[in-house]
């Protein structure tokens, strides 16, 4: 995997990536994948690459929307309380971010298991659409300072 060179801050010049010019996928090496027997904190990795052929900037909070299988209401993450600054990307490079997860078991009452993701990248309208491969979650949609939340990009 490529990444961002330096996580050098843009010049002028350059322009924020757009959905149409990027990747997403989960990171699925042993690092980056949940705890499949964690019950409670965990962290996945989202992986976002410049698959354009121009240099583009990006940073700030993707928006992730959790969405079920019987298309039901969708469950938008909350953000985190850290900073970002942003990145620049160059064609094939690549940055990531977290999901902080809090992990329910099979069955358990009060678990949800998403079917897919929704990620759309920081001011930009148009998402992308990834597979969920983890198991439930626990569903804290309502919570005040939910298990499940976002971190930022850059």
């Amino acid at each position: 995997m490529h990444t961002a060179r330096g996580g050098a801050k843009a010049g002028a010049g350059s322009r924020r990536c757009h959905t149409s010019g990027l990747k997403a996928a989960f990171a699925t090496g042993e690092d980056a994948a949940p705890d499949p027997n964690a019950s409670g904190a965990t962290t996945t990795s989202v992986v976002v690459t410049n698959t354009s052929g121009r240099t583009c900037e990006i940073g700030g909070f993707p928006g992730v929307d959790l969405k079920p299988d019987a298309g039901g209401p969708a469950w938008s993450l909350a953000r985190s309380s850290a900073r970002h600054s942003s990145i620049t990307l160059h064609p094939g490079d690549s940055t990531d971010f977290t999901i902080n997860l809090g992990m329910a078991k099979e069955n358990e009452e009060g678990s949800w298991k998403p079917a897919t993701v929704a990620v759309t990248p920081p001011d930009e309208t148009t998402a992308l659409t990834l597979k969920w491969p983890w198991g439930p979650l626990v569903h804290q949609d309502g919570a005040t300072h939910p298990a499940t939340f976002v971190n930022p990009i850059g």
